[in-house]
């Protein structure tokens, strides 16, 4: 008579492996949607400084390097925040500072609509900045940590598609509050206030990252948040292997072993999608100004920035179905191309056509370019090497709207050789994205 074989027990997943194995649930999107409406208001924020732009340069009378210095202030901000968002969010969690961004440029916001001199105005658009900057990497880091390995890039390029609805709403704001009247400025500026009012909402409907609370041996609140994610799919809860502790995180690791080619890939990716994004989107309404009157430019922006919505869509289907290297490189070189023929568009209709073109491949691009970002490190480099690429793009987003103006006058007024320009940055940005390493369906690295 033959003994039966032992029974074993099946082994221990990780909690990060218990997240993987899940289906898309309520839990998942209840993340996006409550993460999605901060970007959303991002986006609000600053796409309304365009419009504001272009109505200040005519009623305060400023000259064009006044204009660009408005347009920059912000990524200066932007820098700061990316990079010292990062950080904090290794440190503090990633919950905690989605909540006090919010917090930071929505009172800095609404209190823009009470300046009275450009001053004022620049220090205060400084301080959205930093919110902004340090909100956006950390959001889209947090989404990255729980969605399913499978799904998870295209989760983080529909998070991403919220930047659309916020920068439509923006348009939408412009077109019908900033142009109408001298004070429409000040009344879309208020509606700036609103995400330092979200942030309440948010930091009840918001879970902290597993990865981050096990980091930090909180493995009670780490295993709870699992458990509601597993509830939530109708899946039983079972044990956890032991989670390692992770060691304190230096930044110079970024360019340590193992990380420093896809850091330099990174970085100049996102160099040059801000350089040419800020660049042409932030100047957009003002150069449409220049060509047309004031109330078409604001029209014309936004039939332009309703092609954004179309663009993330398709960049979420392609991002699991080519991968995010293909996927990302296709779409700035798309960008490249449509960057020069709306900069050589001589007609209303040609703006039209190549505006919806620029817009939706450039925001494809977007959506991708934040999917990849928190992939390619591990869990205790995550929110520092993503809050570092940001940062240093920003960097860009400084300089592009300054180079404008010189650009305007080497072109003799024309438009083309600006957007010449900003085809060639979109062309880096893709070559940049073709070193970078293909991470499709891979777990998150610990």
């Amino acid at each position: 008579m033959t003994n039966p074989a032992p029974i074993t027990a099946a082994p221990a997943l990780t909690r990060n492996d218990r997240l993987d194995r899940l289906p898309f649930n309520r839990q998942h999107g209840r993340l996006l949607v409550a993460s999605g409406v901060g970007w959303a208001l991002d986006a609000m924020d600053v796409g309304l400084i365009s419009y504001v732009m272009a109505v200040l340069a005519r009623q305060w009378s400023m000259s064009a390097t006044q204009v660009s210095l408005l347009g920059s202030i912000g990524f200066v901000g932007m820098a700061v925040g990316a990079s010292l968002g990062g950080i904090l969010a290794d440190r503090i969690g990633r919950r905690s500072v989605f909540v006090l961004t919010l917090v930071l440029y929505g009172i800095a916001s609404g209190a823009m609509a009470f300046t009275t001199s450009l001053g004022m105005l620049l220090v205060l658009r400084l301080f959205v900045g930093l919110g902004l900057g340090a909100e956006l990497p950390v959001a889209s880091t947090l989404v990255s940590e729980f969605a399913p390995r499978r799904l998870r890039g295209r989760i983080v390029v529909l998070l991403e598609s919220f930047w659309a609805l916020g920068w439509i709403l923006a348009a939408v704001l412009g077109y019908l509050v900033v142009s109408p009247t001298d004070n429409g400025w000040r009344w879309a500026m208020l509606a700036g206030a609103v995400p330092a009012l979200y942030a309440v909402v948010a930091r009840f409907h918001l879970p902290e990252s597993v990865r981050f609370l096990e980091a930090k041996g909180r493995d009670a609140d780490a295993e709870r948040s699992v458990r509601v994610f597993e509830s939530a799919s109708g899946v039983a809860p079972m044990p956890s292997a032991p989670a390692a502790a992770l060691p304190r995180v230096r930044a110079r690791e970024l360019f340590g072993h193992g990380h420093a080619r896809r850091t330099v890939a990174l970085w100049l990716t996102w160099f040059f999608v801000n350089f040419s994004y800020y660049g042409a989107f932030t100047w957009l309404p003002s150069l449409l100004a220049a060509r047309f009157s004031l109330v078409k430019s604001f029209e014309y922006t936004l039939i332009i920035s309703l092609a954004q919505i179309p663009g993330y869509f398709l960049a979420a289907w392609l991002v699991e179905r080519l991968g995010r290297r293909i996927t990302l490189s296709s779409f700035l070189v798309v960008s490249a191309v449509t960057a020069v023929g709306f900069g050589q568009a001589g007609s209303v209709g040609g703006v039209l056509a190549w505006g919806l073109l620029m817009s939706a491949a450039n925001l494809g691009a977007w959506g991708v370019l934040y999917a990849v970002t928190p992939e390619i490190y591990p869990t205790r480099l995550r929110g520092t090497g993503a809050g570092a690429a940001a940062g240093f793009g920003r960097i860009a987003s400084i300089v592009a709207p300054l180079a404008v103006p010189p650009l305007l006058a080497l072109g003799r007024g024309g438009q083309g050789l600006v957007f010449a320009v900003f085809g060639a940055a979109f062309a880096l940005a893709a070559a940049g994205a073709l070193a970078l390493p293909e991470l499709r369906g891979r777990a998150l690295e610990d």
